[in-house]
């Protein structure tokens, strides 16, 4: 009942595919950074970081479903799950530093377009290469990932990877064809465009987990509802929602009871009901109640 890894994760043949879409990724961003630095494109250089985002955040997962696997103990009472987190904020800051360098040396070189040669056709053959890569990546990965949520995370990934190759393409034959070396400072804009939005997004979702605020979408006054509509419960207060990392939510909460409910042993079958509701309607399986008699609130506060 409380086996808190993301949704799927530890599926092995998810965890396959994961680990074949991260090799072709790796791959090919390999490819994309030699073939920038030998044609002079800044676009390719741009995807492939385009790339790194999918290919980090494959490993992070990958990581996490490992480490995840770690038994709680004293020191990590939780267990290893925020590795996960940690991972992420690393990709984000490296990601964004790596963005704002990308735009900085784009819009110097839309001011003097001459200083810089590019070279086209290897251009467009890296780029061809990388779009081919990313579509067997989707097609590795469309069964699994409308069975998985972690998959289908990795999917829109790859997808966004076609995207970025498909705009160094177009670049890459305007410049075979015009010789408008432009093309290429104004593809990687619009690849960093694409990019930096979703790094700003998961730092912020990194720095909300850290902040242990309520997950995105948790309304905490419906989960209080649902609470005191079980039979036996009078009030609901010091409730806390918060998340280990992504789609592992943590709730806990005191629930003031009935004193018949605790005097004739109900407190089990309530216990039961009140973890049961929280798993059901909201997805949160690791869920902790402290039961207290009628009037103990007042005397707790009292004290």
């Amino acid at each position: 009942m409380h086996d808190h890894a993301p949704s799927g994760i530890r599926d092995a043949s998810n965890q396959r595919l994961l680990t074949i879409s991260l090799c072709l990724t790796g791959t090919i961003m390999l490819v994309q950074i030699v073939g920038a630095i030998l044609a002079g494109s800044l676009a390719l250089l741009a995807d492939a970081a385009h790339m790194f985002t999918d290919a980090s955040a494959l490993v992070v997962a990958l990581v996490a479903s490992i480490v995840a696997t770690r038994p709680a103990n004293d020191r990590n009472t939780y267990g290893y799950q925020r590795a996960e987190v940690f991972g992420a904020l690393i990709n984000a800051v490296v990601l964004i530093a790596l963005m704002v360098w990308i735009a900085v040396e784009a819009i110097a070189r839309l001011a003097s377009p001459a200083t810089v040669e590019v070279s086209g056709p290897l251009m467009l053959v890296v780029a061809t290469v990388g779009l081919v890569a990313n579509a067997v990546s989707m097609y590795l990965l469309s069964a699994a990932q409308k069975r998985s949520i972690n998959v289908r995370g990795a999917y829109l990934e790859v997808l966004g990877d076609l995207i970025g190759s498909a705009v160094v393409i177009v670049a890459a034959v305007v410049i075979w064809a015009t010789g408008w070396m432009p093309a290429d400072a104004l593809a990687s804009l619009i690849i960093a465009a694409m990019i930096l939005p979703r790094a700003v997004g998961l730092l912020r979702e990194v720095f909300s987990v850290l902040g242990e605020r309520a997950p995105k979408g948790t309304e905490v006054g419906a989960i209080r509802d649902h609470i005191l509509r079980q039979p036996g419960v009078v009030d609901v207060h010091d409730v806390h929602v918060w998340q280990l990392t992504r789609g592992a939510p943590v709730f806990t909460a005191h629930v003031v009871v009935e004193p018949s409910v605790l005097a004739g042993g109900g407190a089990g079958a309530l216990l039961s009901g009140l973890q049961g509701c929280l798993a059901e309607h909201f997805d949160v399986e690791h869920s902790t109640f402290q039961m207290e008699p009628a009037g103990h609130r007042e005397h707790d506060a009292h004290r």
